[in-house]
């Protein structure tokens, strides 16, 4: 796993290299075979719901190895590790000795008992797994040279735990997308670095967030948009089983490119940008979205654009495979939308996809925040996240 990770690059220094040879990743995920645990790109679900919903997890290796790096953890250090399971919390004791201190919130007794019961079994005992709900759990405990978050956050309100020169890593979410940024202040706000593409189980508890979804088709096709008016998951029902309208972009990528730049430019430009996905079990042949996890999508109450790819082409030249981006809409709107969203990728393909990715600031919900000339700010309860291309 290690020579893997260091290999994608997910790993880059000596440090961190040794706490995952070192700490027995089985021994907290028994439930799994020892392939399975060890796998750099697989979670491993560790609680679900009455639903089967994924309640807690193992994250992937490379993804904790990336957010390890950002930290930036030494000797020392005083860390808060926000959704616990104990494996990761392990991993930062590692990397901050004997001398550190790490202390691991969670809001379910089953999670908290099952890391600690885990962790003084490996030989961490020293870590202190708390039980509560992580919006003001550790008030009383901080300040934290580093703020370690290990469950998708909608908001962000540990920044006045931070002390001086401290690290926020947070899976923050927003428009249905979730990056994990690393949070450094800078005067009266935070600089958002070094965005990751990632998903991680929501928070639950009073951070908790009620997306508007709309699952269509007996549940095989799901629609989310953060904000704005609820969808009327009947008319889109309807919707989906109506005319469908096909938009051809001329925009062409490649099989290992990345475009996760489109879904950013998209979510900047129109309040309606959404995702669509198609349930993960059963599958759906009704739909062809261009990515198998929240692919981007324009939504209304009763009509949907969303993002698809056309068949492998063969370039001429390099015999590279190649796919055409398009867009399918539905409902009375369904054509307007495949349109905007068209002509948005369009738009990204010629004048931002070879640009540098957009900035990113948090800043105090109270705080008088102008609007980008290019971009969009994201109000939050406790905080607003503001994306600015220049």
């Amino acid at each position: 796993m290690v020579a893997e990770l260091r290999e994608r690059g997910a790993i880059r220094s000596s440090e961190i290299a040794a706490a995952f040879a070192k700490v027995p990743r089985e021994k907290f995920a028994p439930e799994a075979p020892v392939s399975a645990a060890y796998s750099t790109r697989d979670t491993v679900v560790t609680r679900r719901n009455a639903d089967g919903k994924a309640t807690s997890s193992i994250s992937a290796p490379w993804l904790q190895a990336e957010m390890l790096e950002a930290a930036r953890l030494q000797h020392g250090m005083r860390v808060l590790e926000i959704g616990s399971g104990g494996y990761n919390a392990a991993l930062i004791a590692e990397l901050v000795g004997p001398d550190g201190l790490v202390i691991s919130v969670d809001i379910d007794p089953f999670v908290t008992d099952r890391a600690t019961r885990f962790l003084a079994e490996s030989g961490y005992p020293q870590v202190k797994v708390v039980l509560g709900d992580a919006e003001h759990a550790a008030d009383e405990l901080g300040p934290f040279d580093v703020i370690l978050v290990t469950i998708g956050a909608w908001d962000c309100p540990w920044g006045h735990l931070l002390a001086p020169g401290g690290r926020m890593i947070v899976p923050l979410r927003f428009c249905g997308l979730t990056r994990s940024f690393t949070f450094v202040r800078d005067g009266d706000h935070f600089a958002g670095l070094d965005p990751t593409v990632c998903g991680f189980i929501p928070i639950q508890g009073a951070g908790a967030h009620q997306e508007h979804v709309a699952a269509l088709a007996g549940g095989t096709v799901n629609l989310l948009i953060d904000a704005g008016p609820d969808l009327d998951t009947a008319a889109l029902d309807r919707a989906l089983d109506g005319d469908r309208t096909e938009r051809w972009t001329g925009v062409t990528v490649g099989h290992n490119d990345p475009f996760d730049t489109l879904h950013l430019w998209v979510a900047a430009q129109t309040e309606t940008f959404g995702v669509i996905w198609a349930d993960p079990q059963r599958g759906s042949d009704r739909i062809e979205p261009a990515m198998r996890w929240f692919t981007p999508a324009l939504i209304t109450p009763d009509s949907f654009a969303y993002l698809t790819m056309g068949p492998e082409r063969r370039d001429g030249e390099s015999g590279e495979r190649r796919y055409e981006l398009g867009v399918h809409g539905y409902g009375k709107h369904g054509d307007a939308l495949a349109r905007q969203l068209a002509d948005e990728v369009v738009t990204w393909d010629r004048d931002w996809r070879q640009h540098p990715d957009p900035d990113f600031t948090l800043h105090p919900i109270d705080a008088t925040v102008p609007a980008p000339a290019i971009g969009r700010v994201f109000p939050k309860r406790h905080t607003q996240l503001v994306m600015a291309w220049t």
